[in-house]
């Protein structure tokens, strides 16, 4: 099963960047896994990426938006900035989220085939 691709989010108007360019190009070829291994790999690879709550506050945040967010990602959660980048850095490893650096600010949007592909690996557990 392929994950179709969707729309792809912008940033906000009131963005801090005040940047309505796209985030960058969404992967497009995130197949669902053929074989046991690889699915159960898939899988686990997501799962770990959300095994702490603020990652999955972070994911949730960024699906709630549906637009690229900048710097207020900080201002949402009780963490300092060097946890949430590090909790930013492990959702991007993972390919969950990915984010466009724009001097020193970054935004973040959700994977959106990444996120339908988790979604489908959930749902055929």
């Amino acid at each position: 099963m392929h994950v179709p691709p969707t729309s792809e989010p912008t940033c906000e108007a009131s963005c801090d960047c005040g940047d309505s360019a796209p985030c960058p190009a969404p992967h497009t070829d995130l197949a669902f896994p053929s074989d046991d291994e690889a699915f159960a790999a898939t899988l686990a690879n997501y799962a770990k990426a959300l095994g702490h709550p603020a990652r999955v506050a972070i994911v949730r945040l960024l699906l709630r938006r549906e637009a690229c967010v900048c710097g207020e990602i900080v201002d949402e959660l009780p963490l300092a900035q060097s946890t949430v980048s590090q909790h930013l850095k492990q959702l991007k490893e993972a390919g969950l989220i990915r984010g466009e650096i724009d001097g020193p600010r970054v935004c973040y949007c959700v994977e959106p085939a990444a996120i339908a592909q988790l979604r489908a690996l959930v749902a055929a557990l």
